[in-house]
Parts: structure tokens; sequence; C-alpha cells
């Protein structure tokens, strides 16, 4: 212990670890709103930043590793009985430890922005993805160090830091998928949805690839001849190979995996009933009464639903998820960067808007003016632009919400029956996706 104190005094892995911690917690609190949903999407968040950490850690024990060749004591040490294995030993372990604590250490700075609104914790997946990004830094370092020891010029380092940043992006987005699976340790970490996870059995071979990848840093870092560091190829090209056969086979495992304890619903023991996905639970008593109101609106028409579910189909797995059934409306969830609800006044108008009819992704015979202004009669407010209102929607035609207007003076001047009537007609047409051109317009029958 004593002289890995020193070695962390002396050496670049202190420094290594300042850096990591700092390019790590930067990333992340620029973007909160990335991870703000919950522990996977932090430990995802952080995984995927090794695009940038990785190359650090690379280049950082690239210099570490020309140390010898920098002070000129090469032959010096050569000439001592004590092993070379014995006096490199706490290099690795200091670099070693200093990086994975600088790992943790970013983790933790992730863990106090959402503790006090993430609920769902997936233990297990959540260290598993953690751990294997700690060891993917270790790898990195140690990697660095047989390198720098091998090439100890001074351009080495940055080079490598440039060679990093390429080799992980493009490893990440290599095909097939289940090389870039194996090797990349930010594969799999994009955001797809917040129920994504990465599966064990990939993150178990990610882990062989980086522990191999480790001894042949390993090996180049303490060998004294060419035959054991043409021999320290061999480690990571076994790894590599036997990662990739362990891999499963499933597309959608390797790429966007989804946790199905996350997605399962978690509901009001009270009625109407509102349910929320678990990842999202933190916001069920937030969500429920614009819910609620919108399921009140809805109850003008008959056969109206009396529920509300969070969509929890993601965007890969839209035409394989069966539609809400009836009596239930959805409603997208959505988390802002301090892990609250997001747009919360936006829920009333989502619930109503499309008239209680689940989205058909197949139906291209919807007409935007008429269900607006049907909407909006249902809710009692005037039709307004979804410009600045629904999230996401920069762009609309003027002549949507000034036709909506129209038609929702034209609701407003008659007897409610008849309202009533004509916006079910427009509901049903759309269930049925017929066109509603002139429902609202002329006596329903």
């Amino acid at each position: 212990m004593g002289v890995m104190g020193i070695e962390l005094r002396r050496s670049a892995a202190l420094g290594a670890a300042l850096i990591t911690v700092v390019v790590g917690v930067g990333a992340l609190y620029v973007a909160t709103g990335r991870w703000s949903t919950g522990w996977m999407a932090l430990a995802l968040a952080i995984r995927e930043y090794l695009l940038l950490l990785w190359p650090l850690a690379l280049a950082a024990g690239a210099w570490q590793g020309r140390r010898e060749h920098r002070a000129k004591v090469g032959e010096l040490f050569a000439t001592t009985a004590r092993p070379r294995t014995a006096r490199m030993l706490p290099v690795l372990g200091t670099m070693a430890l200093t990086l994975a604590v600088a790992y943790l250490v970013v983790t933790a700075a992730g863990i106090a922005w959402i503790v006090t609104t993430a609920s769902y914790l997936p233990l297990l997946n959540f260290v598993v993805v953690t751990a294997v990004g700690a060891l993917s830094l270790v790898a990195a370092a140690w990697l660095g160090l047989g390198i720098g020891r091998l090439l100890p010029a001074l351009v080495t380092a940055p080079a490598l830091a440039v060679g990093g940043v390429l080799l992980v992006f493009f490893a990440t987005i290599s095909t097939p998928e289940r090389l870039a699976a194996a090797i990349s340790p930010a594969h799999g970490s994009g955001g797809f949805h917040d129920y994504q996870t990465i599966d064990n059995r990939v993150s178990a071979a990610l882990a062989i690839s980086m522990i191999t990848l480790a001894v042949t840093g390993l090996l180049l870092f303490v060998a004294d001849g060419w035959r054991l560091r043409v021999t320290a190829v061999l480690p990571v090209l076994l790894g590599v190979g036997v990662a990739t056969a362990i891999l499963p086979n499933d597309r959608d495992v390797l790429t966007w995996p989804v946790d199905p304890v996350a997605r399962e619903l978690v509901c009001t023991r009270d009625t109407p009933t509102v349910c929320v996905s678990r990842v999202h639970a933190n916001v069920l008593d937030t969500i429920t009464p614009p819910a609620r109101q919108g399921l009140t609106a809805l109850a003008k028409l008959p056969d109206a639903p009396t529920v509300v579910h969070e969509d929890t189909r993601t965007i890969g797995y839209r035409r394989e998820q069966p539609a809400a059934p009836d009596g239930v409306v959805t409603v997208e969830v959505r988390i802002d960067k301090r892990g609250r609800l997001a747009h919360p006044d936006v829920v009333f108008l989502e619930v109503v808007k499309g008239l209680g009819v689940p989205y058909d992704y197949d139906c291209r015979n919807r007409n935007e003016t008429v269900e607006r202004a049907a909407a909006y009669w249902l809710m009692g407010r005037e039709p307004r632009s979804d410009v600045g209102l629904v999230p996401g929607m920069i762009e609309e035609d003027p002549a949507i919400t000034t036709g909506a207007k129209t038609l929702w003076q034209g609701l407003r001047a008659l007897p409610e029956a008849e309202a009533v009537a004509r916006v079910t007609a427009v509901r049903d047409a759309v269930r049925a996706c017929r066109d509603t051109e002139g429902l609202l317009s002329r006596s329903a029958r």
C-alpha cells in the first residue's frame, strides 16, 4: 500500500481520475434531461459517455507507460534483481483503482440528481452495467500502459486519444451488431426509450472482451522481448471470439432491449383509473388530475373511455405491441430534466385530442381540422395551434387552426344534443378510419 501511495502521488493515475470525474460529471449535468427518468437511464448515459472517457483513459495509460523512457531509467531498472512484473504491479493497480473509483464518483454524482425522483431501481442490471463500464476504463488504461511503453513517443498519448474516440464511435455503430456488442463499451447505451436496459448476457460478453483487452495491455507493459509482445495479442483475439459466440442472437436484445418490469403499469387505487409505467411511477400523482379531467370531457360522448394508461409501446415496438383495449385512452409520459412530469398541462389535451380513439399508424384518412374542432368543443376551449403547446411541434399549417375555430363556433351555436351527435359521428368515423369531412357542419345521422 505504501508503494501504491507513492505511485498515486507521482504517477498520472490521480490526474487521469480527476479528468475522468470532471469530464464525466460535466457531460452528465450538461444534459440532465437525457437520464433524469431513472437509475437505468443514468447508467446507460454514463456508458454512452465512454465515447469520451475511454479514449482519455487510454491516453492517460500511454502517458504513464512512457515514464521510464521519459526519465531515461529503463536500462537502470533492467539491471535490478527485482522482477519487472513486481515493479509494474503497483502502477497497474494504481491506474485500475483510481479510474474505477472515478467512474463510481461520476455515477454517484448522477445518483444525487435522481435519488429523490427515481422510484424504480433494477439493482442487478444497474450494478452490472456500471461495473462493466468501470472495467472498460481499467482495460483502456492498461492497454494504454502497454502501448505507451512499446511506443514511448511524445505523440503516442494524444494520437491514442483521437484514435480511441474514432475506435469507440465506429465500433458502436459497426456491423454486424454482434461484433459491435462484443467490443464497444458504448454499444446499446443510446437512449431509445425509457424502458431500455442492457441484457446481462451482452454485459457478460463485453466484460470478457474488456478483461482480455486488459490482459493484452498488461502483457505489453511487462514484456521484455518481442515473443511476449506478439503473444500479447492472443488474449484479446480469443476474448472477442468467445464474447461474440456467447451473445444472444435476437437483434432487439443486442440493440434496444426492453425491461418488462420497468414497462409494467402502476395504477391509482381509486377511479377513474390512471396508470403509468413503473419507471414513471413517481409522476402518477401529478398526471392523475389532468388525466381525469380529460376523461370527464370525453364522458360527454356515448361509450367513452373510462381509463387512462401511459402508452408504453416503444419506438421499435409500436407494430408488435397491441393497441389499447376498449375503454382505455393512452397518453405519452414525458419526464423533465428534474425527473418530474414535463408539460403537465398538455395531459388534458392529449387525453381528449384523439376523441378517445387509439392512434392507428396505418390509417391515412385523418382530418386534423375536424378532429381538433371536436376535441376543443369537448374541452370547452377555443381551438389553438399545437405549436408551442404539443412538445416537438415546431411548425403547423395556420389553416388547420382557422378551420377548427370556424367549426368549433358552429358547434357552440347548436343545441348540446345536436353538437354531441356530430362529435360522436366524428369519433365513430375516426374509429373506422372513414373520412370525417363535413361531419361537424351537417346533421349527424
